[in-house]
């Protein structure tokens, strides 16, 4: 598994987790989604993630889009 795919699983269980929190908890939640949805369009347009840098200190190997 690279960089890129880990970000992208780890975005979709962070929106997936907000959306069923907001429906089954409370609506708050869905702010969880909104925040995971802003940060992916600002490192698209910035390359900075802070999920890239934790699974980069893991030793998950680099993709294409976060060197």
């Amino acid at each position: 598994m690279t960089l890129d795919r880990a970000v992208f699983i780890f975005a979709g269980l962070v929106v997936l987790a907000s959306v069923t929190l907001g429906h089954f908890v409370s609506p708050w939640w869905l702010l969880l989604g909104a925040f995971a949805g802003v940060n992916m369009i600002q490192a698209a347009f910035t390359g900075f993630c802070p999920a890239a840098m934790v699974f980069r200190k893991l030793g998950v190997p680099p993709g294409a889009a976060f060197r």
